[in-house]
């Protein structure tokens, strides 16, 4: 079997908020993650278990906020696991991916996933007293109470330690 991954590296794992499960009489999906990658995007499925066949491949279009969409370039299946291969890799700026189910019965909407600014690298979860590295601490105390009440602009407030 050819391996579908493409080659380059990868930039991002999406994972949906809720699965994006799809089911009609003709196919049945369920979303769990989108890998983009330098030269292309990896749709990850899970298909529901096989009684003696193989399940009908699920058609589906990836389109992202622009418009544009995407080619099927190749997939695979793996057991209950499906993958599809969509090029081009998204550009700079692109904020969300859009996939739709494209049955006989015409285009379904399945899911829709933020995709982040090109400069994210993630951060650091500080666990205890809740510093999520990235984000502006807010405020506390009655200084925090009148900022908010002010509107938007926080001031930066650093706890000693």
């Amino acid at each position: 079997m050819k391996d579908p991954i493409p080659g380059g590296s990868l930039q991002y794992v999406l994972l949906p908020q809720k699965f994006g499960r799809h089911q009609t009489a003709v196919t049945e999906f369920t979303v769990l993650c989108v890998e983009i990658w330098s030269t292309g995007i990896v749709v990850n499925m899970q298909l529901p278990p096989a009684n003696g066949s193989q399940p009908p491949q699920p058609r589906i279009a990836v389109q992202d906020h622009f418009g544009t969409e995407y080619s099927l370039e190749s997939s695979a299946s793996i057991g209950s696991r499906h993958l599809q291969v969509f090029t081009p890799s998204v550009p700079a700026g692109t904020r969300s991916l859009t996939i739709t189910s494209r049955d006989d019965d015409g285009a379904r909407f399945v899911v829709a996933l933020a995709v982040p600014a090109g400069n994210f690298r993630g951060g650091r979860l500080k666990v205890g007293h809740i510093h999520l590295a990235g984000l502006p601490d807010l405020p506390s105390g009655e200084q925090g109470r009148r900022d908010m009440q002010q509107g938007p602009g926080l001031t930066e407030h650093r706890e000693a330690g």
